[in-house]
């Protein structure tokens, strides 16, 4: 396989990752929301915040950025999301983000279970609830370059 169709493959599973956090904000966005209604919050610790701290540091590590997606989308800060990301996002694909996570309007997440980590894959949920509903999101993550991202 080439650097380009790499570069291509990695460009589609992100978009993938992407469209799918947006299809599950847009399931618990209330139809007819106000965006100017929604105001910057703090993601909800919730039952996450009474447990132990992971021993292993990989664990600690997913379950960080885990906690920093949830923040993102909470705070309808796409921006964040990005710096998430293993590939960089060009800034159309996050102002598009940005303005889905808006239009979905006030919202919680939280990092509800501990993440899975195998080797150099992880995966961590986000539970979100808005207006709409609630959803539960796995996120993939992929050790690169010694940080963990969303592939």
């Amino acid at each position: 396989m080439t650097v380009s169709h790499k570069l291509t493959a990695v460009a589609v599973v992100c978009g993938a990752v992407v469209a799918g956090v947006v299809v599950g904000l847009l399931l618990v966005a209330p139809s007819g929301s106000d965006p100017a209604a929604s105001s910057t919050v703090t993601p909800s610790l919730g039952p996450s915040s009474s447990r132990p701290v992971p021993v292993d540091p990989d664990v600690a590590a997913v379950e960080v950025a885990g906690k920093a997606i949830a923040a993102a989308i909470v705070n309808h800060d796409a921006t964040a999301f990005g710096k998430l990301t293993c590939v960089q996002q060009s800034s159309a694909d996050l102002a598009e983000l940005k303005r889905k996570w808006e239009a979905a309007g006030k919202v919680t997440a939280t990092v509800p279970d501990p993440p899975a980590v195998s080797g150099d894959s992880a995966s961590v949920t986000v539970h979100v609830e808005g207006a709409g509903g609630r959803k539960d999101t796995p996120f993939p993550l992929k050790k690169h370059d010694g940080k963990w991202c969303v592939p």
